[in-house]
């Protein structure tokens, strides 16, 4: 007999259909109307498969105060993500097996949601990353905890791709940084001093390089999207890229690296995601403490994000500005999928992560009710639709939107079946 059948109005093949989805030792293993298991659930509101959110900064180790393995995967849950994908810019940035084995032991134990980590690339490191690494983040401009690489040694590409390694590049170009570097007191000055032009240069060098399995990540201009259909690469997004702007008046809450671009560009950029032309939606959450973000000239930059980045998402579904077939496709099929992860599809063999949601009842944001460690975020007073229901390799980790005590998120390479072949 099945281990747990769960019930309700899933997503499936592009519409909600009521449907019964077994589940085995944490995989789907059946999708009928009707099952019969040894645990049931019924679920109200539409289900849809749990989402991963590829790009987090948890901070942890080296830099708790800003927020942990255990806070920061508990507001993952409370915004529908079932699986994060952990930065390795810590404070001692992950940049050898040894660290890599550190920061996962660290974690062991103590994630409410399931994880990969990234290894940090420096340009000379290529045979000391650990193969468990989920990829690997390569800075073209210096940014938090890191240093930009003017390029990749030819060498280093062989090594790299000889083992395999995916690619994630944050695409700013380190030499165009130095060129506009200044003092800088706004939003806008910030734009200036990190301009649209050093992005495009970074994404450029992307395109040239001869890899398999490269992403881009936050991109914040339109130039960036230029060529889509000759590209050879992923783009990933932000939630504050596609929803904030300079001209918000959000101060150093709104201090980000890329940073927030016009209004135009803004507009530009969501018109463009609601249109396909974005391959995933992430929320590089970055969170600071108060005193990081006290004084805008030396402020440091991040947004936290990561369980408002569904939420968000969902809403502009629910006010017809992007389709579903869009959101599904960047918030929860592409992203588990570009790095090998078997999740986001109602699917046998595919793990049974799952979110249940009532889109009618859209919510302001209030962020003093948010569950990070420094929950101060840009997005106070957005609408947003959160998640009532959360399950996790088949087992309830948020019910009526409370999150249960029980940390059951594991490693990804540890879970059987969660990753391809």
């Amino acid at each position: 007999m099945t281990d747990v059948a769960i019930s309700g109005r899933f997503y499936y093949q592009g519409r909600f259909r009521d449907l019964t989805v077994g589940v085995t030792n944490g995989i789907i293993s059946e999708i009928k109307k009707n099952l019969k298991a040894q645990v049931h659930y019924s679920v109200e509101g539409g289900i849809l498969p749990g989402s991963t959110d590829t790009h987090v900064h948890f901070r942890d180790p080296g830099e708790t105060a800003k927020e942990d393995f255990s806070t920061g995967s508990a507001a993952a849950v409370y915004g529908g993500t079932t699986t994060v994908l952990d930065m390795p810019n810590n404070r001692l940035p992950i940049v050898d097996y040894d660290r890599f084995y550190d920061k996962k032991a660290a974690i062991r134990g103590r994630s409410y949601c399931d994880y990969g980590l990234y290894s940090l690339f420096t340009g000379g490191n290529a045979q000391v990353l650990s193969k468990e690494s989920i990829a690997l983040k390569i800075y073209l401009g210096g940014s938090t905890n890191s240093t930009g690489l003017a390029s990749i040694p030819q060498d280093q590409i062989s090594k790299l791709r000889e083992e395999g390694f995916r690619l994630v590049f944050h695409a700013e170009s380190d030499e165009c940084l130095d060129r506009n570097r200044r003092e800088v007191h706004s939003l806008a000055d910030h734009d200036l001093s990190r301009p649209e032009a050093c992005e495009k240069m970074a994404v450029d060098y992307v395109a040239s390089l001869k890899y398999p399995d490269k992403t881009v990540t936050h991109i914040s201009s339109m130039a960036s999207l230029a060529d889509i259909k000759s590209r050879d690469f992923k783009i990933e997004a932000t939630p504050h890229h596609l929803l904030l702007n300079e001209a918000m008046g959000l101060g150093p809450k709104g201090k980000v690296n890329p940073p927030l671009r016009s209004k135009d560009t803004q507009l530009s950029l969501l018109e463009a995601y609601a249109g396909g032309r974005i391959d995933v939606v992430s929320s590089d959450h970055a969170p600071h403490t108060e005193e990081d973000k006290d004084g805008f000239e030396y402020a440091k930059s991040g947004i936290i994000g990561v369980e408002t980045r569904l939420p968000l998402m969902l809403a502009l579904v629910k006010k017809g500005i992007v389709p579903m077939e869009v959101f599904y496709r960047t918030v929860i099929e592409n992203p588990p999928a570009n790095f090998g992860i078997k999740k986001g599809k109602l699917e046998i063999g595919y793990v049974a992560d799952f979110f249940s949601v009532k889109l009618s009842e859209m919510q302001k944001i209030n962020e003093n009710r948010l569950h990070s460690k420094n929950s101060f975020s840009p997005f106070d007073g957005f609408d947003a639709v959160f998640p009532e229901n959360v399950f996790i390799r088949g087992s309830p980790a948020l019910e009526n939107g409370e999150l249960l005590s029980d940390r059951q998120g594991l490693f990804l390479n540890d879970i059987k079946g969660a990753r391809n072949a």
